[in-house]
């Protein structure tokens, strides 16, 4: 883990760069995305997962660090296509089991994570229908999933809005981040967000 604010962790993996997120707090904890690795369950034990998406790389290693809630947008929906999406990547057959959410919100919704405040946003569609944006304002840092990547141009699948993620970023940025997360390859600024090439654009 890579402490990038007080109480807040980055785990990066070589596998696809993907980035996932730990927050503390008082005898508490939140993780960003339960990514590929069920390995990373004999460091962490949070109380919460939240899950910015449902793409396969952010929410196949969720069993692992059960018991805990698993909280998503309400259109999240994690099914047997997710596999299908993996094939694409590896041959090997998915040995886990898929975990759906346990909680849900439409909007916004407040989580204590021992005594910390921090928010999570649906801001409409854009990478996905149901993308999900962590904020944790004491240290104006957002975990912004694959709305945001690093060392790469924005993906857009079939399941992406490209015409609304501007609008998405902007009301992001209105958070006032210091520290943006994406969802693939390292911590970036506002600024890096606001120059952004996205998917559909000229």
């Amino acid at each position: 883990m890579i402490e990038i604010a007080d109480g807040v962790f980055i785990r990066r993996h070589t596998e696809l760069d993907l980035t996932l997120g730990f927050i503390t707090g008082s005898g508490d904890s939140l993780l960003v995305d339960s990514g590929m690795d069920p390995a990373l369950a004999d460091e962490v034990r949070p109380s919460r997962i939240v899950l910015t998406h449902n793409h396969f790389d952010h929410v196949l290693a969720t069993e692992a660090f059960l018991p805990c809630e698993v909280w998503a947008h309400e259109d999240c929906v994690i099914d047997e296509s997710l596999l299908e999406s993996r094939a694409v990547y590896y041959s090997d057959p998915f040995e886990g089991t898929l975990i759906a959410p346990t909680h849900t919100f439409r909007d916004t919704v407040t989580l204590d994570v021992g005594g910390r405040r921090v928010d999570l946003h649906h801001f409409g569609p854009a990478h996905s229908s149901h993308d999900v944006i962590v904020h944790v304002p004491d240290v104006d840092v957002v975990f912004a999933g694959d709305l945001v990547e690093e060392g790469a141009p924005a993906q857009a699948g079939s399941d992406a809005t490209p015409s609304n993620w501007r609008h998405v970023l902007n009301l992001m940025l209105e958070l006032n981040p210091r520290i943006v997360v994406p969802g693939h390859g390292n911590p970036v600024d506002a600024q890096f967000v606001r120059e952004m090439a996205l998917p559909g654009q000229n």
